[in-house]
């Protein structure tokens, strides 16, 4: 029924996938919120790993340094300079956690099922570029270079109302 060869990028197809699927379970199912962080850093490494197989050495190197490492370091700044308390949990609600299983296993259903009725199209040869991050580099500085500007106008604003908020609460 399946013709699978199992070569080196098969295995390591499978060992990101585990790695990614064991980060994200732990991420919803542990308590402590720094134990949270480093699992969803280990879900962006998986990610990182995948565009790697997928040759997109450079969107990997970004994932890396952005997500597994800046977002994940803001993200344990934030938790230690908020007033996060261990122990305080929420009462249960079994109502809103069987209603929660019940979309959950719909949502399920319903992408199983398009995804085993979709008729895809043969794929086409695969033209790899040269240099992957010379052809973006060069598309983002020449026909994206606007909007490349306004993102990080965006971002320094967004860091420097981030300070003063913070800032505010410590006066």
């Amino acid at each position: 029924m399946f013709n699978i060869a199992f070569t080196g990028e098969f295995v390591a197809f499978f060992i990101f996938s585990a790695i990614m699927i064991c980060g994200a379970v732990l991420m919803i199912t542990l308590e402590k919120v720094v134990h949270m962080v480093i699992s969803m850093a280990a879900v962006f490494l998986g990610l990182a790993g995948m565009f790697v197989l997928l040759d997109a050495e450079f969107v990997a190197f970004v994932q890396v340094l952005i997500y597994a490492g800046a977002v994940s370091i803001l993200m344990i700044f934030g938790i230690m300079m908020t007033k996060h308390q261990p122990g305080v949990r929420e009462p249960a609600k079994p109502l809103h956690e069987t209603l929660a299983a019940i979309g959950a296993l719909s949502l399920f259903g319903v992408l199983f099922y398009a995804i085993r009725s979709t008729e895809l199209p043969e794929p086409q040869p695969f033209r790899q570029a040269e240099d992957n991050t010379m052809a973006i580099g060069e598309l983002l500085y020449t026909g994206y270079v606007i909007p490349f500007e306004l993102v990080s106008v965006l971002l320094t604003v967004a860091f420097i109302g981030a300070i003063v908020l913070a800032k505010k609460e410590a006066d």
